[in-house]
């Protein structure tokens, strides 16, 4: 009898924590695929995103500060990784699914824009303009771009436009893990959600699925708030002594003691729980120090000049192309290279008639790098 390695994998979950996913209660993917002999589901969605073109490209794309001479300033896709290291530490702490967690962490930015939340923010300023309705949010792009705008080689052809075709409680965790409220320290999941919810999503805040969803949502502040302080220092806009002495006894005095603070916190607060937490104490210090990121990074004069430059890069890319959409034949052909890349762009997606043309210059701009879209921007307006 041969030996299907994937359900001794699934039989090892039965001793999960009751408040962990696993992957043979899964809701599915949006078509049915045969199972893989060895991999989990969600181990399997955790390898799609980490082997797809739109992952490569984050180690290319701004996490605070933008075009960084220093090799040793955190990027995007460090970041992500610095979540999934975090979350899986903290996942198998809690007994929960490991595999989900990871998934969850390393897809919870692959659809973030080029320059950081400055680069959001202009997307979703240009979107506004055409209609106070339309909006973008990099984590229901990051959806999207799981759903619909990534691509991944395998001898199966999928012939439907399902993207990478993940389970449904790894798009769920990357669709809700953006908790930008500061106070945010307890979460609890959300267990009425059907697998046709995510095409109902909005804007607006959101509860995750899974416990596992919940790890991520709070581990990427966790991630964040040491590591951009310390970036901060490196490239000397700030001295940690310009920290609250308050917030520094509470959570720690570098990266790794914040981390461990908070960590060892949250474990605490959450062993065997239905939801997950920091203690009030911890929860508000976290909240306090984020506050002093927010005054101290990211309002600094400094950064707010890196903002002009994205935002003068990012609007000139969404005016030009938005125009070019309309009709890609006219540029399939054109002496400039992002012409030609934005042509071949829109026919490997494949859009349908009711998207409108400014979606189109969206999802091409949004998978940007930001080297790409500088020199996207240089050759579309060189005088």
């Amino acid at each position: 009898m041969s030996i299907v390695w994937r359900e001794i994998r699934e039989k090892q979950e039965e001793g999960f924590s009751p408040y962990a996913a696993r992957s043979t209660m899964s809701k599915g993917r949006v078509l049915e695929e045969e199972k893989c002999p060895v991999r989990t589901d969600f181990e399997r969605d955790s390898n799609r995103i980490l082997y797809s073109m739109e992952f490569r490209r984050l180690r290319h794309k701004t996490q605070v500060f933008l075009n960084a001479k220093n090799d040793h300033i955190c990027t995007r896709m460090e970041h992500v990784l610095h979540v999934g290291s975090i979350a899986v530490t903290i996942a198998r702490t809690l007994n929960l699914n490991q595999d989900l967690t990871y998934a969850i962490a390393l897809g919870h930015d692959i659809g973030h824009a080029p320059f950081g939340h400055s680069g959001e923010r202009v997307l979703d300023k240009c979107l506004k303009k055409i209609n106070p309705d339309y909006f973008f949010q990099h984590e229901l792009h990051s959806l999207r771009v799981v759903d619909r705008l990534a691509t991944r080689v395998s001898r199966e052809k999928i012939n439907e436009k399902c993207g990478l075709n993940l389970t449904f409680e790894v798009r769920d965790g990357i669709a809700c893990h953006c908790g930008e409220n500061y106070s945010e320290y307890r979460l609890e999941r959300d267990g009425e959600k059907d697998l046709h919810s995510l095409s109902r999503i909005k804007p607006g805040p959101r509860r995750p699925y899974t416990l596992e969803a919940c790890v991520v949502r709070l581990v990427d502040k966790i991630a964040y708030v040491g590591r951009d302080i310390e970036d901060a220092v490196r490239v000397r806009l700030m001295e940690m002594e310009d920290i609250s002495k308050d917030v520094c006894n509470e959570l720690g005095y570098t990266n790794g003691e914040i981390i461990n603070t908070l960590v060892c916190d949250l474990i605490e607060n959450s062993y065997g729980k239905g939801y997950i937490a920091l203690s009030r104490e911890k929860g508000e210090a976290l909240e306090c120090l984020i506050n002093e990121n927010v005054r101290l990074i990211y309002k600094a004069d400094k950064i707010k000049r890196y903002e002009k430059t994205a935002q003068n890069i990012m609007e000139g890319l969404f005016e030009d192309l938005v125009k070019k959409a309309g009709d890609p034949e006219k540029i399939k052909n054109s002496e400039l290279k992002v012409y030609r890349k934005f042509h071949n762009f829109i026919n490997d997606i494949g859009y349908g008639g009711n998207e409108i043309d400014e979606q189109k210059a969206i999802d091409f701009i949004a998978g940007m790098t930001d080297g790409f879209a500088l020199s996207c921007f240089e050759e579309i307006y060189w005088v």
